[in-house]
């Protein structure tokens, strides 16, 4: 008894010893496939049953690993449902004046664009406001939504006055950022802009277009360019997808002397 006794002792210290190699392993298995793509944002991750046969580990094992990628935001557990790859936060940075396409690159995404309309219409009283116009006066509005790495990210709606306008619908706007075509092509620098930001439920026409549930939680931001002499040129609204952005900035306190 006491060899068999001393032997179950060591195997269990054996199999303590181990354990962090276990489920280190496990872990760097799945987040591999994660990274790879052979798991996708808003997959479900095998059953428990299944990594415990297909990696030869203990439940306790299989747990920790899944916990640990809970806690780097790879995957997360919804409850009843099961555990899910998670999607990825792109953090975007609002200290400086900037548009989609040089946001992503700085943060090494592919980004593309589906243009969903381009057209002249009658400005609201809203869109007047912020382009110094008349109220009903033409204006050029654009519609796009914006991806990084092929995933639906934001939806905008920009509105030109007539004549800037009309120049800009006229490129691919698939491949050509509306600020590159401002600046270089137009000559019309992009000085400073006025920022908004609000938290809303997605409409129908905004859930479509992100592929996210109507109500989902996006960031509604209103922002409005301005050219040399404060002359508003572009007024746009964006609506990110509230699941996969966040924004940072960093503040200095005024002094109080």
């Amino acid at each position: 008894m006491g060899s068999h006794e001393s032997i179950r002792r060591y195997n269990v210290a054996m199999s303590a010893a181990q354990d962090p190699l276990l489920y280190a392993r496990v872990e760097t298995v799945l987040a591999g496939e994660i990274a790879d793509g052979d798991l996708k944002v808003g997959d479900q991750l095998p059953t428990e049953d299944s990594l415990i046969a297909r990696f030869g580990v203990s439940r306790i094992t299989v747990r920790r690993a899944i916990q640990n990628l809970v806690s780097r935001r790879l995957v997360e557990i919804r409850r009843g449902k099961g555990t899910f790859v998670a999607a990825p936060k792109i953090t975007q940075d609002l200290k400086e004046l900037s548009g989609f396409v040089e946001d992503m690159h700085a943060l090494g995404r592919k980004p593309t664009a589906r243009v969903i309309g381009k057209e002249t219409v009658n400005a609201s009283a809203t869109v007047a406001r912020q382009l110094a116009l008349t109220t009903g006066e033409r204006v050029v509005r654009i519609r796009r939504v914006r991806l990084a790495d092929g995933v639906p990210l934001s939806f905008d709606e920009t509105y030109l006055p007539l004549e800037i306008g009309k120049k800009i619908i006229a490129n691919n706007l698939r491949v050509e950022p509306i600020f590159s075509l401002l600046e270089r092509k137009y000559d019309v620098p992009l000085i400073e802009a006025e920022y908004k930001l609000d938290a809303v439920g997605a409409d129908n026409e905004v859930a479509k277009a992100l592929k996210v549930k109507p109500r989902s939680p996006i960031f509604r931001i209103e922002r409005t360019f301005y050219s040399t002499g404060s002359r508003p040129v572009d007024y746009e609204t964006l609506h990110y997808r509230g699941d996969l952005v966040q924004f940072v900035t960093r503040l200095v306190r005024k002094s109080s002397r």
